[in-house]
């Protein structure tokens, strides 16, 4: 029977949504089974209504990043008419019943209670009766603010006092959220304005913790990043008029400068992530701004207010601003109305930003104590890995590995972005190529400050002694010195040389370049390593309860029986070394014996071959995918198969089935796909999309460090 945890918030601001989510991700990456389930939908900010069209935040969000069909909550109105007339057990048992249907399915259920309200005193014993009839344990989410430990002590015990009747639930734990966030002093416009709060050692400090009546499950900081809502979301809060739309879904509102002063004592304002607020006919402080745009600075954007607009001419003249991004918003307040309503912006995270709900369960997820709640409740681990879990290994494998890992594309601002995260996350030690005075000024227009050991290496320094190596290594093939200073001057051919080396323990490329600009290099001075046959790619896909390998999806279109074994080992081991269990399922269109021609006959035949170069793993085929995925389609098909059902590696007969496969899979179910990863290298290079994000090339550059890692374990190359 699945334990309940009652997530219950001691004031209004809690952050009670982030605390529930990233405590669901803190058990999920640590191979938890856990649900989500909220009782109540309660509006609590001005604009959560606008902002989320009506539903409710947090199970739009646990739907939307795991595919869980958590119920939906019954509206706070509703549940309130019910216990005015009378109904209070009926409305319970509805709670009880909705809750079940979680409950069946998981280990652990996390339960989002309702925040407090003073006008409305029902609400706390409501909170009450769900945790007891549910036969929920108590965890009470705190945000310290200026409070001395004795205040805090002080309102734990209060809170923890509503739950003390002899049949209600216990308080086992207290989760501390915001710690050291500002107090705020009037209209606060900067998310890192006010009076910091005292870092205090609340374990020690608080008696409640001091003396185990609560555990201490974590504490959050406060980040101001986590409050930073979209241009968009700004409009659509305060119903602004959106001028030119530029790139407001993606720019993000650090602080709001309100401008009435000359340019030269406002240009210390012009930063990245700023929100230009002026009266409309101020054509001086337009022009600055449209030349801050012009200059690379990427503003949160102009808000002019007053219903005012510049001249035509000063319009025309600021036009090429606005191809920079930067959007345009008009307010009919006055300055002051503007600013205020700025100020009182609603702090809840909207449906459609996942980014930043990413972000902050990430910032809970990482600081909860989950080995003390596993013992707490002693929960098995699944054994299949979850999405979350998987992501948390790869990054704590990366980090042990502490690998060099060389970035071609040195002065992209994702892949600057990139390095810069891996470096305060200790995932790889990166080496940017390019000029360094442009990487720094990449930085610098992206509001990043480069840490001083992150390394920058300058081409035109170093590239003359990578020549004579590279005409060593391919003299074979004619090269002269003349053709390898050429190509030296591709940087992605400079980087291969380091990896070739084994000045480098792995290279990250394509977010600039093309899959054969980053694979030929590599193919032509790394080579495969003695074990294997061809290079061939994986792609893990995140499915919602689970993580799978496909391979191969990016290179061999048409690989023969030893080939595919070769792809099949090759994957397996990638697995294994991520953390993943390999079971492999040679795919193809029939099962078994059931079917018969040179497609089927060839992964028949792969299947023997790699059977007999590992007789340890677990491989089987043909299988057809429902039977390697679907244990009740499998026990049909195949009874005797150990894979079939079971499979978590699945490797395809050629390419043109893997990569439709892995497109169909990932477009169709919404999954998010990592890779493609390749394999087979004697060193590994890795390639991205075009259209990857930060976080994309962040996790392949980790990925680049366990191979690297793997690699040199395995003693191939």
């Amino acid at each position: 029977m699945a334990k309940s945890l009652f997530i219950a918030p001691t004031s209004l601001d809690s952050g009670l949504t982030s605390v529930c989510l990233g405590l669901l991700r803190a058990l999920e990456r640590e191979g938890v089974s856990v649900g989500f389930y909220k009782p109540f939908s309660q509006s609590v900010h001005r604009g959560e209504v606008r902002h989320n069209d009506g539903k409710d935040s947090s199970v739009e969000f646990v739907r939307s990043r795991s595919h869980r069909q958590t119920p939906d909550p019954i509206p706070l109105k509703n549940a309130q008419q019910q216990l005015n007339q009378g109904k209070g057990d009926l409305l319970l048992e509805t709670i009880v019943g909705e809750y079940q249907k979680v409950a069946k399915d998981f280990d652990v259920v996390i339960i989002e209670g309702l925040v407090p309200d003073r006008s409305e005193a029902y609400i706390a014993r409501l909170n009450v009766e769900v945790a007891r009839n549910l036969g929920s344990e108590v965890i009470l989410v705190s945000t310290p603010r200026a409070c001395t430990a004795s205040q805090i002590d002080e309102e734990l015990d209060f809170s923890a006092r509503l739950f003390a009747a002899p049949s209600d639930p216990d308080v086992i734990a207290v989760i501390l959220n915001k710690v050291g966030e500002p107090e705020k002093t009037g209209i606060a416009l900067d998310h890192q304005s006010g009076h910091q709060s005292p870092i205090i050692d609340y374990r020690e400090s608080c008696k409640v913790f001091r003396s185990k009546r609560f555990h201490l499950l974590g504490q959050i900081p406060w980040q101001p990043n986590l409050q930073a809502p979209r241009v968009s979301d700004v409009a659509r809060e305060l119903e602004m008029q959106v001028l030119h739309e530029g790139q407001m879904h993606t720019r993000r509102v650090q602080r709001v400068s309100v401008c009435a002063r000359s340019i030269r004592n406002m240009t210390d304002t012009l930063k990245p992530g700023t929100l230009m607020v002026t009266p409309g006919d101020r054509e001086d402080i337009v022009v600055t701004t449209a030349v801050a745009a012009l200059n690379g600075v990427p503003l949160a954007g102009l808000m002019l207010t007053g219903g005012l607009m510049p001249d035509d001419r000063v319009i025309e003249l600021c036009r090429r601003a606005l191809g920079t991004g930067l959007p345009v918003l008009s307010s009919s307040k006055n300055t002051y109305e503007t600013a205020h309503m700025l100020a009182s912006l609603s702090a809840t995270i909207p449906i459609d930003d996942p980014e930043r709900i990413e972000q902050a369960m990430e910032s809970v997820a990482t600081r909860m104590d989950t080995d003390w709640l596993q013992e707490h409740l002693r929960v098995p681990r699944q054994s299949r890995l979850s999405p979350p879990a998987f992501r948390y290994r790869l990054s704590e494998r990366a980090r042990a590995a502490n690998k060099r890992i060389v970035l071609p594309e040195g002065s992209e601002p994702r892949t600057v972005h990139a390095a810069i995260v891996c470096h305060q996350r200790n995932l790889a030690r990166c080496v940017l190529i390019g000029n360094p005075q442009e990487i720094q000024s990449v930085a610098g227009s992206q509001g990043l400050e480069l840490p001083d050991d992150l390394e920058i290496l300058d081409p035109q320094s170093v590239r003359e002694r990578y020549i004579a190596p590279m005409v060593e290594l391919r003299k074979h093939k004619g090269l002269t010195h003349d053709m390898a200073e050429a190509m030296l001057e591709d940087n992605v051919v400079l980087g291969t040389m380091m990896v070739a080396l084994d000045e480098a323990d792995g290279l990250v490329s394509g977010a600039i370049h093309t899959t054969a600009n980053t694979v030929r290099p590599a193919l032509q001075l790394i080579k495969t390593h003695e074990g294997a046959k061809v290079v061939s790619s994986v792609f893990f896909m995140l499915l919602p309860q689970q993580v799978l390998v496909y391979g191969d999806c990016a290179i061999n279109p048409d690989p023969g029986a030893e080939e595919l074994a070769d792809i099949a080992i090759q994957s397996a081991e990638s697995a294994e070394a991520f953390g993943i269990e390999p079971v492999v399922a040679m795919i193809s269109y029939s099962t078994g014996e059931s079917g018969t021609g040179a497609d089927v006959d060839k992964v028949r035949e792969a299947t023997r071959i790699a059977r007999e170069r590992r007789p340890d793993l677990l491989i089987d085929g043909p299988l057809q995918y429902d039977a390697a995925a679907i244990e009740s389609v499998g026990r049909a098909k195949a009874p005797d198969s150990k894979v079939a059902g079971k499979a978590t590696v699945f490797v395809f007969p050629d390419l043109n089935t893997g990569n439709t496969t892995y497109k169909a899979v990932q477009r169709s179910a919404n999954v998010v796909s990592v890779g493609p990863m390749l394999q087979g290298l004697r060193k590994p290079v890795n390639d991205l999309s075009r259209g990857a994000l930060v976080e994309d090339i962040v996790f392949t550059i980790a990925l680049t460090a366990v191979q690297a890692r793997q690699v040199e374990a395995s003693g191939v190359a």
